[in-house]
């Protein structure tokens, strides 16, 4: 089956923050491109809503933050070590716009 995909992937991972109408959780950010990207997360987000991703820095000094729209969600059951079902969860979200945001610590004003 050919890939449909009409962007490169980056397939690194990462911690993010999600925002939404169900409030704020943490996601794992896996498989990047510049249309969307998957976040492994507990929490559920409503297909066609509208979420808030942050992307932080290690050091804390800059974020970027992108307006997104979940456009699926899965939850996944495989055999993990020892005979154990692990299990997956999380949504894939489309970009649509982005921010760039800087501390205020070191005396770069807030951009949102």
């Amino acid at each position: 089956m050919p890939d449909r995909r009409r962007s490169n992937r980056f397939d690194k991972v990462f911690p993010v923050y999600l925002a939404g109408e169900n409030g704020i959780a943490r996601g794992v950010a896996r498989n990047i491109s510049s249309g969307g990207m998957f976040i492994e997360t507990a929490g559920g987000f409503p297909l066609g809503s509208r979420v808030v991703v942050t992307f932080t820095t290690t050091e804390g000094s800059a974020e970027i933050v992108a307006q997104a729209e979940v456009r699926y969600q899965c939850a996944l059951e495989y055999g993990g070590r020892g005979g154990r079902i692990q299990q997956l969860r999380g949504i894939g979200i489309r970009f649509l716009s982005f921010e760039t945001s800087r501390d205020e610590r070191h005396g770069v004003q807030v951009l949102h």
